[in-house]
């Protein structure tokens, strides 16, 4: 079982920030408002390790955790409307140098259990496709659904993202279900880490 320890290191919001590690790095992505915040959170078991808000895109920064056996990079919620162009273009270019240069071991790839994915969704799960980068979808807010209703969500996503079931993790942020699993799967992530020049 992996010992947790998490603390916020840094904010990068530019190329020249960004930091290198000597354990795993893994990517926090997803579009505005999924609850990347609410799940870095739990995972921390510490409710003010990452600021959440109600308002789509706040996070604008690439923000830095280290969680002990690995390191969390937070980065900024995409498909925000109400960011301007200029912004927008911003975003995804330092997004692109991130995931060029930021020494990523793998991705957590957040999507709302209620929605289909989105065509950023989409477009996020096939640029880590076309990189090689080893992602896991979490599919969040699965309390807000039945069981039933959550495997149908699940389901749903899978054949949109056209992956397979066992690569999306149910959570709820608010009552905790399926972190059992991202800790199984986290330390999957490290032990590769222990082996490889990542």
């Amino acid at each position: 079982m992996l010992k947790i320890n998490a603390k916020f290191v840094i904010s990068a919001g530019t190329a020249a920030q960004f930091q290198t590690f000597d354990k795993p790095v893994i990517a926090v992505c997803g579009r505005s408002n999924v609850g990347k915040s609410s799940f870095l959170n739990k995972l921390a078991n510490n409710g003010k390790l990452a600021r959440t808000s109600k308002d789509p895109g706040r996070t604008r920064l690439i923000n830095y955790f280290d969680f002990g056996p690995f390191v969390m990079a937070d980065l900024p919620g995409y498909g925000y409307a109400k960011v301007s162009k200029q912004e927008s273009d911003k975003w995804a270019a330092l997004m692109e140098k991130f995931f060029a240069e930021g020494q990523i071991s793998h991705a957590f790839s957040l999507m709302d259990i209620r929605h289909e994915p989105t065509a950023a969704d989409l477009q996020m799960v096939n640029y880590l496709y076309v990189n090689n980068i080893p992602f896991t979808i979490i599919a969040t807010k699965a309390d807000k659904l039945s069981k039933d209703a959550a495997r149908r969500g699940v389901r749903m996503i899978a054949q949109t993202v056209k992956c397979g079931e066992g690569n999306i993790i149910a959570v709820s942020s608010l009552n905790g279900s399926g972190f059992d699993r991202i800790m199984e799967r986290l330390e999957q992530i490290v032990s590769l880490g222990d082996t490889s020049d990542a």
